[in-house]
């Protein structure tokens, strides 16, 4: 491993302790947000991938993730780690600058393809160090082995090497969990609308703070809410009254509010995403 820190320009030195340092620290970030993979949290993966649907040009491709929303989110941080364990290492820095280009051009495409202008995104800078750190670590290899493009992966020992820091990124991913902090991004608790204009019995779409339609109900019981992008292909839900069903016009998806939006019809087989909601004072907030 220290070998590799060796006789490198110190341009990569300068890329790798930066592209390193900074995806272990994205993947201990999502570990340790309690919000993260909690479908109750407007910080909940899914959540943040429904988000991402009115103004994504891959909206056709997140739409199919909504519903593997959880797996997605375990599958980044436990990438994040890997590749920045890896880069760290030494381990195959072609192979592993790819990957990095890879997620970082998808976190563009999604996550921050609205920020206008480009530059004041961090994805595309990303994108841009994780292709200088694969050009200099190829333009450091001699003639013959620029003919291959990932090399190592021959190697048995090389192979071993890159599971290795597969298992030390599930490791670090569970760590965070383990001791995942109480609240990492304070809520202030968004306004949706007052005690006196929404009775018992009513129902009402909202905003909810990740910028997805929501549907708000409350009953005798008090307030809950669901998200209203279906589970299925990310269509909107609506209610219908007189099923008490939240259904997807799309391709007739039922969800029964008062089961925890559980799917009575499908083609959809996960439960709406649930929003945390309470009543405060004199006025029904998310929290």
């Amino acid at each position: 491993m220290l070998n590799s820190w060796k006789n490198q320009h110190p341009a990569t030195t300068v890329l790798r302790l930066w592209l390193g340092i900074t995806f272990i620290y994205g993947g201990w970030n999502k570990a340790t947000d309690p919000g993260f993979l909690d479908q109750g949290s407007p910080h909940y993966i899914g959540a943040q991938i429904t988000g991402y649907l009115s103004t994504s040009p891959i909206d056709f491709i997140l739409k199919h993730m909504i519903e593997h929303a959880t797996l997605m989110g375990w599958g980044v941080m436990i990438t994040e780690f890997a590749i920045g364990f890896g880069v760290l290492a030494g381990y195959s820095l072609e192979l592993l600058s790819l990957a990095g280009v890879g997620l970082s051009a998808t976190l563009w495409l999604s996550a921050t393809w609205s920020v206008k202008p480009y530059f004041l995104g961090s994805d595309t800078a990303y994108m841009v160090l994780w292709l200088a750190l694969f050009l200099l670590v190829r333009g450091g290899k001699s003639g013959r082995n620029k003919s291959k493009l990932i090399s190592g992966l021959t190697d048995r020992r090389e192979v071993l090497r890159l599971a290795g820091v597969g298992v030390l990124g599930v490791v670090a991913t569970f760590s965070g969990r383990i001791f995942k902090n109480s609240n990492p991004n304070p809520e202030s608790g968004l306004t949706i609308t007052t005690v006196a204009t929404f009775p018992v019995g009513s129902t009402m779409n909202f905003q909810a703070a990740s910028g997805e339609p929501a549907v708000l109900f409350r009953t005798n019981a008090g307030v809950f809410a669901y998200s209203a992008i279906c589970t299925h292909q990310g269509c909107n839900v609506a209610y219908d009254s007189g099923k008490n069903l939240l259904k997807c016009p799309c391709h007739g998806a039922e969800f029964d509010p008062a089961q925890g939006a559980k799917v009575i019809t499908g083609p959809a087989q996960t439960p709406l995403a649930s929003i945390k909601v309470a009543i405060k004072g004199d006025k029904i907030v998310q929290i």
